[in-house]
């Protein structure tokens, strides 16, 4: 058991959000589970306009996945098998849209809205990259 007491507070999003901004990703995580094969992930991701998340889905049906946007806007898109938007939801604490919640066998993707924005993730673990027919694109660009 990891006995650490761990604090998100301003500071920890500003140093974030900086490495966020000078990465060629535009992206950031800072992990609060310390192995990679723990059996939940939890996450901070700070996330800057222009960063790409490939359109995707969870295969496994135990990795569903948790986001609570703490600042800034996101907008998710979640799809069909036929490759059709089924819903698009901006997700802003200044809108009162806190977060979402999503099942493993939607595909989705995000696009990062406001300079800053910073999530909290939660998925079950452990940590595995997205195999490749877990990734495409429906033709869609976003």
């Amino acid at each position: 058991m990891n006995s650490e007491i761990k604090i998100i507070d301003q500071k920890l999003l500003d140093s974030l959000v900086g490495q966020a901004k000078e990465s060629p990703r535009l992206r950031m995580n800072y992990n609060f589970h310390p192995r990679l094969e723990d059996p939940i992930n939890r996450l901070l991701n700070a996330m800057e306009p222009g960063t790409i998340f490939p359109i995707h889905r969870h295969s496994n049906p135990d990795k569903d996945e948790y986001f609570l946007v703490l600042r800034g806007r996101l907008r998710c898109f979640i799809y069909n098998d036929e490759g059709e938007t089924i819903l698009i939801k901006d997700i802003a604490p200044a809108d009162g849209v806190f977060g979402m919640e999503i099942p493993s066998p939607f595909w989705h993707s995000f696009e990062v809205l406001e300079s800053g924005t910073v999530v909290y993730e939660i998925k079950e673990g452990p940590y595995a990259p997205l195999s490749s027919e877990n990734i495409t694109s429906f033709g869609n660009e976003i």
